[in-house]
């Protein structure tokens, strides 16, 4: 298979959560040590967040991170070295985003690592973060929500913006302004 017929399953990967993972977390510090390498001075922090980083609950098998820079201007600026690294992105769907830029890796046809940039210690920085947190603290609040993930995940099983989207008023409650 070639890069852009891996691309294009993983564009079209249906939503499929399997059993947390403990390997997750490895995977995790090696991009953020490769992004580090990658980008010396340019990320004021890269943090795990995300499904992958909740033990216990089920998740799609993608490495959420988030990686916080001084300014959305930086963030423009890393858009072409990190497609040259191996990222790639949707120019349509950043278009519509406020506050962040959205970039995936992928192999074999399948989505490996969703990066996030944002303006670090910004509302949204923030939110995911305390989001996280509160369900790494909460084992009742983190079943809750894995028993939501998996309900959507089977209505929703062909449509990634759907499945994302019946979640965010739960997220809302947990995370809420930040």
């Amino acid at each position: 298979m070639n890069d852009s017929q891996s691309l294009e399953l993983a564009i079209h990967e249906d939503v499929a959560l399997v059993p947390h993972d403990s390997a997750w977390a490895e995977a995790f510090l090696l991009e953020q040590q490769r992004l580090l390498r990658f980008a010396p001075g340019q990320f004021v922090d890269i943090q795990h967040f995300g499904s992958t980083a909740i033990p216990g609950i089920p998740a799609k098998p993608i490495i959420d991170i988030l990686a916080g820079v001084a300014s959305m201007e930086v963030a423009d600026a890393l858009t072409t070295p990190l497609l040259q690294f191996g990222y790639t992105t949707s120019v349509e769907f950043n278009a519509t985003l406020v506050g962040r830029r959205w970039f995936m890796r992928h192999a074999f046809g399948r989505r490996t690592h969703h990066l996030h940039v944002v303006v670090f210690g910004s509302a949204e920085w923030r939110r995911r973060l305390k989001f996280r947190d509160a369900l790494r603290s909460s084992a009742e609040l983190a079943h809750e929500y894995a028993a939501l993930k998996v309900r959507l995940a089977a209505m929703h099983t062909a449509d990634r913006e759907a499945y994302t989207n019946a979640k965010a008023e739960f997220v809302l409650s947990v995370a809420g302004d930040a």
